[in-house]
């Protein structure tokens, strides 16, 4: 191998938002069976009065309040960190052949997973100008990416 098939090139914002793309549908499909298991555990039959084609809209306390807000959270995080502690890529970085690293280009820590989301987070709530910042980052680096010291680089194909 060359050194230009081992160089970490920075991933282009296009297969980083694909990956995205794909991840969220991932994490969809996570999150739906996190919220199934406990309604079926915690949620109690309909009462005998409800006729059919009524509308019931109550959920158990256990399914509406904060801490099953805080449970699906925490899901979510350990949907990523799993993901990039164990292998450095979630299935849809796999797929676009793209894998998160320290700027050294070592495996990232926990703290750097939980620093990467929470700045993933503050760069979507400012209208995505922490991604936007890929385009005018001399390191193609978003603003998560500068907060957690990581990137996004591709992967050689095998």
């Amino acid at each position: 191998m060359n050194s230009i098939e081992t160089a970490n090139i920075p991933a282009s914002p296009v297969k980083r938002l694909a990956a995205m793309t794909y991840d969220s549908f991932l994490l969809f499909g996570v999150l739906f069976a996190a919220t199934l298991i406990p309604s079926l555990i915690f949620d109690t039959a309909a009462p005998a009065t409800i006729e059919n084609g009524d509308v019931v809209n109550e959920l158990s306390p256990l399914l509406s309040g904060w801490i099953f807000q805080v449970y699906l959270l925490v899901i979510s995080i350990l949907f990523f960190c799993w993901f990039w502690l164990r292998n450095q890529q979630t299935l849809g970085m796999q797929a676009w052949r793209l894998k998160v690293e320290t700027l050294s280009g070592q495996p990232i820590s926990f703290n750097q997973c939980l620093l990467r989301l929470l700045g993933a987070v503050v760069s979507i709530a400012c209208l995505g100008a922490g991604y936007w910042w890929i385009w005018a980052d001399k390191d193609s680096l978003s603003w998560h990416d500068r907060w957690s010291k990581t990137r996004i680089v591709e992967t050689p194909k095998k």
